[in-house]
């Protein structure tokens, strides 16, 4: 009878035991990257990037599709992939704005030539009515080449060249956005009437006098 009661406890802990088991849990889908955040406002990389999208708690502010192949032979991995992801805030004239920066990389190549590109988006945002107010692009191009130097390919040189296109772009700290070239510079500033940036214009010279 005793060894009946022992057995039959020793059965009862292990069911315990067992119900208490956790049952497994299911695997989440792979997540959304963050490339940065601050505040409420992140931007990032869909599970399959394919996407680019700034987001502002869960509602969108924008979205951009990726194409990997875009301009390549043979696509490559990583082209277009958005890198150096940057979100300042900054308040002009009593209105929040988002300076939302990335980077992205482009390699093609081509019999004997290859170009590697890099464009910089800049883009200013009002999250509050979700509209672009201002956005700048500019890339630099490394252009490598092999030159041959007869018809039979016997003898050759490479040709390298750097070559830059577009405005680099700042935000000041006043909110103010300036566009430099190596011959332009351009400085626009933010009006809350319009929700745009407008170019400042310099002061038109005086007329001269006609000579009688």
């Amino acid at each position: 009878m005793k060894k009946m009661i022992f057995v039959l406890a020793i059965s009862l802990c292990c069911t315990a035991i067992y119900s208490q088991k956790k049952k497994p849990v299911k695997k989440a889908g792979t997540p959304t990257s963050v490339l940065a955040k601050v505040n409420n406002v992140s931007a990032e990389l869909t599970s399959k990037k394919d996407r680019f999208q700034v987001m502002i708690d869960k509602d969108t502010l924008f979205t951009r599709r990726i194409d990997v192949s875009a301009n390549s032979k043979p696509a490559t991995k990583n082209n277009n992939i958005p890198f150096n992801c940057t979100i300042i805030p900054v308040v002009v004239k009593g209105t929040p704005l988002y300076c939302i920066s990335w980077s992205e990389n482009n390699v093609n190549e081509i019999t004997d030539k290859t170009e590697d590109r890099t464009k910089i988006y800049s883009e200013v945002w009002n999250p509050i009515t979700k509209t672009q107010v201002v956005a700048n692009q500019q890339s630099t191009t490394k252009i490598k080449e092999i030159l041959w130097l007869d018809k039979l390919k016997n003898a050759s040189q490479t040709s390298e060249k750097l070559r830059r296109e577009g405005f680099d772009f700042t935000l000041t700290k006043e909110g103010d956005v300036l566009l430099k070239n190596k011959t332009q510079e351009n400085r626009m500033i933010y009006n809350p009437s319009t929700n745009v940036y407008e170019d400042v214009k310099s002061a038109a010279a005086p007329a001269k006098s006609k000579k009688r």
